[in-house]
């Protein structure tokens, strides 16, 4: 593939560190005590969830989320911070993109009527996606340094 400036491959890793990136700030603007003290996250998504107009999203909520909300905090934030720094280092690419194209996924059907969310969900899915599938751990990566994938 001939491109400027950089070669397809060095592309698709600058695309799979940006989303690295993006979930970094994700997780770096997060109001931390707020999540895992007073539980305001997965309060304020019990709340959207709770006015989902699809029951299979207000029943798995509350089957899932809600009776664990601290630990609920913990795996969103966390999740949030692995994949930021998995997808910026190559490291464990592929599962990162896996467990980064889930997370949207399921943060964009809670949020299915806000449609200002819907575009960051989308578009982090779409790259998830392209940087699974053209193998982005290729370049620039732990993972190809050290042989992984």
């Amino acid at each position: 593939m001939e491109t400027v400036w950089l070669t397809g491959a060095e592309w698709l890793a600058v695309l799979r560190i940006g989303l690295g990136l993006w979930w970094l700030e994700s997780w770096r603007h997060k109001d931390k005590k707020g999540w895992f003290e007073r539980g305001t996250g997965i309060a304020w998504a019990a709340d959207v969830a709770g006015k989902h107009k699809w029951p299979a999203v207000k029943n798995g909520f509350r089957a899932v989320v809600e009776p664990r909300p601290k630990a609920m905090a913990y795996i969103v934030v966390c999740a949030e911070l692995a994949l930021g720094l998995g997808l910026i280092v190559g490291f464990l690419t592929p599962i990162a993109l896996v467990g980064g194209l889930l997370l949207n996924l399921l943060y964009l059907i809670l949020m299915i009527h806000d449609w200002a969310e819907q575009g960051q969900n989308a578009m982090m899915a779409l790259i998830s996606f392209v940087a699974l599938v053209a193998m982005s751990w290729q370049t620039w990566s732990l993972d190809s340094a050290i042989g992984l994938f």
